[in-house]
């Protein structure tokens, strides 16, 4: 029985060129990739919508919207986000590379174009691509709280559990989008030495802390999320009820109306293990439900 075939690499080709289109997509198809194709960047940003290629290829001499302000579009897409973009072009001055380069492509090449040296990029930056998308699935397995951001405070990638740990904090679809000035002021004003943590607020109170891990790449910073405990309100229903400190930590979400799904996520727990505290709580409390539940611990925590 013979194994399936491997499925294409898709690459992306936006130049505004029908000869540069015509020679790149003979020569690409021939070497087994499967080829779009985009005259310009708006073009470029309807085709991704559809499809989401492996690699781009861009022009960075275009009219209308050229290859840098394309980039910087398409890189500010999640899904796109983390395709490599190599640019081609026929500026070699090194402020064109260094543009090239800070608006999110990952190498350049001159043109004309020499398919080998194409070639070989091209297979480089998908096995780097591949690479820290493998990384990425790791962490997301682990259910680890991270993100990455740009040294201006834009998101680059976060786990699944780190985007639902802001969303559930800040109590926004776009958590990540209200924190990410403060990030960028925190990055701005750091210094060389050990970090303390970044303490987010919402409506004034402490919710989440992000602690700097260090520079990933040439501008990709890892941060690691953690929930602010709240310690004073956890140590009075902690006595109050004779309960777990952990115990005394899911009451004190209940009371704020969050679902299991929100604490188990706050608290790096398992749904499981969320309606086993609860049922806990609910015999200490002498409750049958949630409700009565949050009820009891509003009340005590009015009176501490």
């Amino acid at each position: 029985m013979s194994d399936a075939p491997r499925p294409r690499d898709i690459v992306l080709i936006v130049d505004d060129s029908p000869e540069t289109l015509g020679f790149l997509t003979d020569a690409l198809e021939q070497s087994g990739f499967s080829v779009l194709i985009a005259t310009s960047g708006p073009a470029a940003l309807k085709v991704v919508a559809r499809i989401t290629p492996d690699i781009v290829l861009m022009d960075a001499v275009m009219p209308e919207m050229d290859g840098f302000d394309t980039c910087r579009r398409l890189k500010a897409l999640a899904d796109i986000a983390p395709v490599p973009v190599i640019f081609m072009t026929g500026l070699t001055e090194t402020e064109h590379i260094v543009h090239a380069l800070e608006s999110g492509g990952v190498d350049y090449l001159s043109k004309p174009i020499n398919i080998d040296e194409l070639r070989a990029r091209i297979r480089v930056h998908l096995g780097n691509a591949r690479s820290a998308q493998s990384a990425r699935v790791a962490l997301d397995a682990a259910g680890r709280h991270l993100l990455a951001v740009r040294g201006n405070g834009a998101l680059h990638w976060s786990t699944p559990q780190a985007t639902r740990l802001v969303d559930t904090a800040i109590g926004s679809e776009d958590g990540l989008d209200a924190v990410s000035d403060q990030i960028a002021l925190f990055l701005r004003d750091r210094t060389s030495g050990k970090d303390a943590p970044l303490v987010i607020e919402s409506a004034g109170v402490p919710v989440l802390q992000l602690a700097f891990l260090g520079t990933v790449g040439s501008d990709e910073y890892l941060f690691r999320l953690t929930a602010v405990s709240q310690t004073t309100d956890e140590e009075a229903l902690r006595r109050h009820f004779s309960l777990t400190m952990r115990e005394a930590e899911v009451l004190v979400w209940i009371a704020k109306g969050k679902s299991n799904r929100d604490i188990a996520e706050i608290l790096g727990l398992s749904a499981r293990t969320v309606n086993k505290h609860l049922e806990q709580i609910y015999v200490k409390l002498g409750v049958e439900n949630r409700a009565s539940a949050a009820v009891k611990a509003t009340n005590a925590l009015s009176q501490s």
